[in-house]
């Protein structure tokens, strides 16, 4: 017979669900939490969850695994007691600037408050208004306020667990308790990676996505300046969310339309720059295989947060990461290097992307990325400021009809499109690789593994007469792991692609925030996209052997390589 328990008088029976407050979901209740994240460990410090059972005994439902016949209540006079409490204690000691608060509409504070009906603070004092700690800005990716931190933990444990990173953690005790990088530093002096995982599963306004938006309007106003955008792939599957659309829904066509009644004078999708990262990932793949240099993968460079703690936590593999600037910054020099040779404009290019991650604001800032004083991208926001754009100006996003992007750089493959989930780099380079486009061989290379949105995934890929192993990961932690396996010998691979954020690219900090179900149903939306492209694989994309024989030509290393300071 199958196990069950009895919640608010309901039968609710259970199999796999590792704790209470999943059963308790499961039975349609939403128990309010703060500190609970199904992908990071239990916590169980915001004891919002509490339930009671029959013997008057109050427990955290996020830490207490199911019991067979266990009988509990969700809603009793003291529980509803005791959450209004701990939701009042927190808004006492919370900076209430909350109108202009970068996190207003979407703070779980704020939200709880609202359910609870809490419209005044019954505790007078604490931190009203009154800035106790330093904004630390010293970021490029985010903004930490410790004046509006609730102490939930959730981006401690996702920088130390998910991305093994550490650069934040709690510091003093007591009332004096505040999460902060070691030492009292500011977040640009750590090893932080930029990644924005700490924003994303942020409650409040404590760590926000850094805005660039008031420097993009300027820009964008500006008579002298020619504005020209790119779009990331998981950026056409994620922004519809905000507008209350499906979660995979391919809105690309009405990004580009909305874009240009925002001011924007052309419109591209950064595919086209994924097509060029395949053609040259490939190249530099295919010439290791040659030299028989196999002890130590290649590993991809499409990742800004990858790179970063490769420089910082593993300098030594630096040398066996791709020479390959990501699909941005080689599009980015593209265009810069397009408009001042082929378009007659006295006005000054602003180059801006539009991205999922927030790593990418760093990744355009570095020096890296800067030809002969000429940065591959000057602005980069992401999908949630898109999204804050468009409502400023009361554009209807659901109305607006769909328009293709500008020429001459319109055409791009749906290996291009894939680039946004992980395991979508190594399949797009491993259509190229094995130069058939074929249904039957893309299917072959589909079944492989590759696809999925687990944090590890290793397999083997028949080439010719040998088999190529490969590792694919999301998360720094996972690629932690995959390196230790490396290092130690007890593993060997071929090619190793690194997306930092958990699932890849749709995943990133920039977008919408949504639980993991969500991220799965946007890397769906690229798969369909990809399905119905005209072109299936890089090498068939017209504009960019127009590229190779044209504006690149003895320009590759140049425009779409990089020499990173720690490339050594």
């Amino acid at each position: 017979m199958s196990k069950y328990m009895i919640i608010d008088g309901i039968r609710v029976e259970f199999d796999k669900e590792k704790n209470i407050l999943e059963l308790v979901r499961k039975a349609g209740i939403e128990l309010p939490t703060f500190c609970y994240y199904s992908e990071l460990s239990i916590y169980g410090a915001c004891r919002m969850c509490m339930v009671e059972d029959m013997k008057g005994n109050i427990i955290a439902s996020c830490s207490e695994p199911p019991r067979d016949k266990m009988e509990i209540r969700t809603n009793t006079a003291m529980l509803h007691h005791h959450r209004k409490m701990i939701i009042r204690l927190l808004l006492a000691s919370h900076d209430r600037d909350c109108t202009v608060c970068e996190k207003s509409g979407k703070c779980k504070l704020q939200e709880l408050a609202l359910r609870f009906g809490l419209h005044e603070v019954d505790f007078p004092g604490g931190n009203t208004n009154n800035k106790i700690h330093e904004i630390d800005k010293s970021s490029r990716a985010v903004i930490r306020d410790p004046n509006k931190c609730v102490l939930c933990g959730d981006c401690v444990r996702m920088c130390s667990e998910v991305q093994n990173v550490g650069a934040i953690d709690f510091a003093h005790r007591g009332s004096k308790m505040i999460v902060s990088p070691a030492f009292g530093k500011n977040l640009g002096e750590t090893n932080c990676v930029n990644c924005g995982q700490c924003a994303a599963v942020c409650p409040t306004g404590a760590i926000t996505v850094r805005s660039d938006t008031k420097e993009l309007w300027k820009a964008i106003y500006n008579p002298n300046k020619r504005v020209v955008a790119q779009i990331a792939p998981a950026v056409r599957v994620a922004l519809g969310e905000e507008f209350g659309l499906e979660p995979g829904t391919d809105v690309i066509g009405k990004i580009v339309s909305v874009m240009r009644r925002l001011g924007f004078d052309e419109v591209f999708d950064t595919s086209m720059g994924a097509d060029l990262t395949v053609m040259e990932e490939s190249r530099e793949f295919l010439q290791k295989l040659k030299k028989g240099d196999r002890e130590y993968p290649l590993f991809t460079s499409c990742c800004p947060a990858w790179i970063r703690y490769c420089e910082t936590k593993h300098p030594d593999l630096m040398k066996y990461v791709s020479s390959c600037k990501s699909p941005m910054s080689m599009f980015g020099s593209v265009i810069k290097k397009y408009y001042e040779e082929n378009v007659d404009d006295e006005r000054e290019i602003v180059s801006v992307a539009v991205m999922p991650c927030t790593a990418k604001k760093m990744e355009a800032a570095r020096d890296e990325f800067n030809i002969d004083g000429i940065r591959d991208v000057d602005i980069v926001i992401t999908t949630q400021e898109l999204s804050r754009m468009i409502k400023e100006i009361g554009i209807r996003f659901d109305e607006v009809e769909a328009e293709s992007s500008d020429m001459p750089f319109a055409l791009f493959s749906g290996a291009g499109v894939i680039f946004g989930v992980t395991g979508g780099v190594t399949e797009a380079v491993m259509r190229r690789v094995y130069e058939d486009g074929s249904s039957k061989v893309l299917r072959e290379i589909e079944y492989t593994g590759v696809r999925g949105m687990e944090g590890v995934k290793e397999f083997t890929i028949p080439y010719g007469d040998e088999n190529l192993r490969i590792g694919v990961v999301s998360g720094l932690a996972n690629a932690e792991k995959l390196i230790e396996k490396i290092k130690n010998k007890e593993e060997r691979f071929d090619l190793v692609e690194v997306m930092a954020c958990p699932g890849g690219c749709v995943s990133g900090a920039g977008q919408p925030e949504t639980m993991f179900a969500n991220k799965a149903k946007r890397a769906s939306g690229l798969y369909r996209s990809d399905k119905v492209s005209q072109f299936k694989c890089s090498q068939e994309n017209p504009v960019v052997t127009k590229l190779y024989s044209d504006l690149l030509k003895n320009r590759e290393k140049e425009l779409l390589h990089v020499h990173y300071h720690y490339n050594k």
